[in-house]
């Protein structure tokens, strides 16, 4: 369902009265922590409830040490991630979002549930295709059963 051009230019609007379009603009650093690869799979991942480093590194497959400490780091400064370290020994760290970072995961799920739609949307393009191509192919034989040369 497209949006309604008037629509666009209010929401558009919105946008440049908050200045988001100009490249001086510091709201770019948050927008783009929370966007970023890392970023995104994180707050998911720590929508779903508390989690421990260890967990988080079993979850977001692909993630190195160095960068899963990086984007904590980072989100913990944008006020999106509390790090509550108990102490004890062995350390004891859990990781949960903020009220802030519970409504960008919460404006993120319907993201990716998008982005999911749509890959499984492309994985299936190649097959239709690919039948799709084979009915031409078997539309353009001859009526003697060779097929047809230009």
């Amino acid at each position: 369902m497209d949006t309604p051009p008037a629509s666009r230019a209010t929401e558009r609007d919105r946008l440049i009265a908050a200045d988001l379009f100009s490249g001086e603009c510091t709201s770019r650093h948050l927008l783009s922590h929370v966007t970023s690869k890392w970023g995104v799979l994180v707050l998911v991942a720590l929508h779903e409830g508390d989690r421990r480093w260890s967990e988080l590194v079993r979850t977001i497959e692909g993630i190195s040490e160095k960068m899963l400490a990086q984007t904590l780091r980072t989100l913990e400064g944008d006020g999106l991630v509390l790090r509550d370290a108990r102490p004890v020994v062995p350390p004891y760290v859990v990781y949960r979002l903020t009220d802030a970072g519970r409504e960008a995961a919460d404006l993120l799920l319907p993201l990716l549930h998008w982005v999911g739609e749509r890959t499984a949307e492309a994985e299936r393009e190649p097959e239709a295709a690919e039948k799709s191509g084979a009915a031409e192919e078997a539309g353009s034989a001859s009526p003697s059963g060779g097929t047809e040369e230009g």
